[in-house]
């Protein structure tokens, strides 16, 4: 059932190939450029480089799902490259042009974009040009519930008055940055699921105020996770995306794909802390002997195998349901693997950390960054505990479809 494809299969080998001749050597560079810079929010030359190698080998936009636009894979067939992706997930996914919250922008565009914003924001964005946001959360509510979010966007005429203030607005200090995607309430009056709306909003567009970036455990990611103020900030009633009440709908429609891309990346992510755990153990000695000769250290290396195969099965199962029956169906896998995937890796790369000592808390090795990165995406896409409501509820209906109606 999750075998590759011959299309898939060529793409795997030719992203293998570029990850080791390219993206890997790069690593070093671009973390000198970015000492060198002294700004956490540089574009360090190295990555426009290996974007124009990435373009060249045909490696670009692996995600989009039309052919119009990319290779045209199946969430199936994505998947393991989204894998490879993530084993250096602060290169090899922007310099493919398959980062987040990009992907999840432009599938949006795409979808519910008109060609006005098609012309604008998508096709730069497809091009790697510019990069976006997506500004959702807010700091007042308990934004895990969607439905809490407080930003108005008032009608005045020919156009929306925005007012309000978001938070964990993930690539808004990226240096490429233009455009946002702002979810928010348009009728207070509506059904709740009906009161929200989405629209485009340029970065520079007067009112909007980037206050700072939110540290992730004391990191400055480059692409920033910003906190965003906006204050009467006017749009033209064209900046809408769908129809003014659809903000629920897109962003259940975005959120989905945006999910399993994460796991993806993660397994990836765990599978390079579990060689950085091997490599360790292997070349380290103590009481006279190889660290990896001892019981505990070949149980957590057996362990991390037998979790990392475990979730990649079950996320390869999401994929393969997402491509076959709808998101909509898939909504029990896609909430598991969600929930899974962020803890096995956050296990794996804990091992990691235990057997290189205190350089592995430290910024001479990766695994540090790693945790806080796999901490935060228990949270980023929604928290665990509604993933778990959501596989709870479904499992209790499945028993008794009356359960939780109301009468």
């Amino acid at each position: 059932m999750f075998e590759l494809s011959d299309k898939a299969l060529r793409y795997r080998d030719d992203l293998l190939a570029f990850m080791d001749e390219h993206v890997y050597p790069a690593e070093s560079i671009y973390e000198a450029q970015m000492v060198e810079s002294g700004d956490p929010h540089f574009q360090p030359p190295i990555v426009e480089e290996l974007k124009t190698e990435a373009r060249k080998r045909g490696l670009w936009n692996l995600f989009h799902p039309h052919p119009e636009w990319g290779p045209g894979l199946t969430n199936s067939e994505y998947a393991p490259l989204a894998e490879i992706m993530g084993r250096s997930a602060h290169l090899a996914p922007e310099v493919t042009n398959c980062s987040a919250p990009d992907t999840g922008n432009m599938e949006v565009l795409t979808l519910f974009g008109t060609e006005e914003h098609k012309r604008e924001w998508l096709a730069p964005l497809l091009a790697g040009d510019i990069r976006s946001a997506f500004a959702m959360t807010e700091p007042a509510v308990a934004s895990s519930d969607a439905t809490n979010i407080q930003l108005r966007m008032d009608r005045d005429g020919d156009d929306y008055v925005l007012n309000g203030r978001k938070w964990w607005t993930s690539n808004a200090l990226h240096r490429n940055c233009k455009v946002l995607i702002v979810m928010g309430k348009t009728d207070l009056d509506a059904p709740v699921y009906r009161q929200q709306s989405m629209m485009v909003v340029p970065l520079d567009a007067p009112g909007v105020t980037v206050v700072r970036g939110l540290p992730v455990f004391g990191y400055q990611d480059r692409e920033g996770h910003a906190e965003v103020v906006f204050e009467n900030v006017r749009v033209p009633r064209t900046a809408l995306l769908a129809a003014e009440g659809d903000g629920f709908m897109i962003s259940q429609a975005r959120l989905g794909p945006g999910r399993i891309h994460h796991c993806m990346r993660i397994v990836g992510m765990a599978e390079r802390a579990l060689d950085l755990m091997i490599d360790r153990a292997q070349s380290r000695t103590t009481f006279g002997e190889p660290v990896a000769n001892r019981a505990n250290i070949q149980d957590w290396i057996a362990e991390s195998r037998i979790e990392i195969e475990m979730v990649r099965l079950l996320t390869l199962k999401a994929a393969y349901l997402m491509d076959t029956v709808g998101n909509k169906n898939a909504r029990t896998e896609i909430a598991a693997i969600k929930v899974a995937a962020p803890e096995m890796a956050l296990k794996v790369i804990d091992r990691a950390i235990q057997v290189h000592g205190g350089g592995g808390v430290s910024d001479d090795f990766p695994l540090a960054s790693m945790y806080a990165h796999a901490r935060t995406l228990r949270l980023a896409d929604g928290p665990d505990e509604v993933h778990k409501r959501t596989i709870a509820h479904r499992e209790l209906r499945r028993r008794d479809p009356s359960w939780g109606r109301k009468a």
